[in-house]
């Protein structure tokens, strides 16, 4: 018999969602960055383990969201909770109970879903803060595991993933078992550029920045030719992303098509162009367009 079902990660901004999916699924899916809110919308990632196939879904963090372009991130988060036959309550331990993370639990008690909690970065801390800080966590919410780990690392990250094989829901699997994710390649074209904003920028930069694909064409000699330009809120971002020379442009785009390519496994060629677009983060058609759900936002 076998089992199929959604794992959603839940968290605050920089709980680590991204880096336990890309540790889970053994691929780069998810942009990482050190920098919080770098996930903007749902991503998922499609794992075979025993006889489960695990759809693991990695949502934005969740905060207090200010503009259009925040609330459509929060709304991306809950709608990839709702899905969800068990959420993965991704706590950093190295913050700890914070107010954010009480808020988050009590929407997803109100919620009524299956939790699981996950501590992690525990190779960052003491040892003796993590059993006051779980029994901290459970006092407020109802959790049928709590899990251990590093995502970084790895440590523990096996044992949760035979958990979620043995517990998902018995049922036929929903995608294709060679599958790694549903997200189109123009768009994972985009979020690799975008990573490399934020590895290659600092400050305000990389939130003051949208990523869209314009052209995906497929070539006669098997490669791919990736067309994509780059939103920024102000002229000043547009000349530190250009750099002295055009040099950290090319830079950006030489990075991101390595990675393209070997997620492709093909050729590409990666064009860049940097366009200042002025409130680009209250455009219900920029928001659209990397996948954001303006509608119920």
């Amino acid at each position: 018999m076998t089992r199929c079902g959604f794992a959603t990660l839940v968290g605050a901004p920089n709980a680590g969602k991204s880096t336990l999916l890309n540790k889970m699924v053994g691929a780069k899916l998810s942009i990482v960055s050190p920098k919080a809110q770098t996930t903007r919308f749902r991503i998922l990632g499609i794992l075979m383990r025993k006889e489960s196939q695990i759809l693991l879904v990695d949502t934005p963090g969740i905060f207090r969201p200010r503009r259009m372009f925040d609330r459509a991130m929060v709304t991306a988060a809950w709608e990839g909770a709702k899905e969800a036959d068990i959420v993965l309550l991704l706590v950093d331990v190295r913050s700890g109970f914070t107010a954010v993370v009480r808020d988050i639990i009590e929407r997803l008690k109100q919620a009524g879903r299956r939790v699981w909690l996950v501590l992690n970065k525990i190779d960052l801390v003491r040892s003796d803060v993590l059993l006051p800080l779980t029994a901290a966590l459970t006092e407020k919410i109802k959790v049928e595991h709590v899990f251990m780990i590093s995502a970084r690392k790895g440590n523990g990250v096996e044992d949760l993933l035979d958990q979620l094989a043995d517990d998902l829901p018995k049922g036929p699997y929903l995608y294709p078992e060679d599958d790694l994710t549903d997200l189109p390649d123009r768009l994972l074209a985009a979020e690799l550029v975008r990573e490399q904003i934020f590895i290659q920028s600092h400050k305000e930069v990389p939130y003051g920045v949208t990523v869209e694909t314009e052209s995906y064409k497929e070539q006669g000699d098997g490669s791919v030719r990736v067309d994509v330009v780059i939103y920024v809120l102000r002229s000043g971002h547009k000349a530190i992303l250009i750099g002295a020379k055009g040099q950290k442009i090319r830079q950006i785009g030489e990075n991101a098509r390595k990675q393209l390519s070997r997620l492709l496994e093909r050729p590409c060629h990666l064009f860049l162009n940097v366009k200042e677009r002025s409130g680009w983060d209250n455009e219900h058609a920029r928001l659209q367009a990397i996948g954001l759900d303006v509608v119920s936002a």
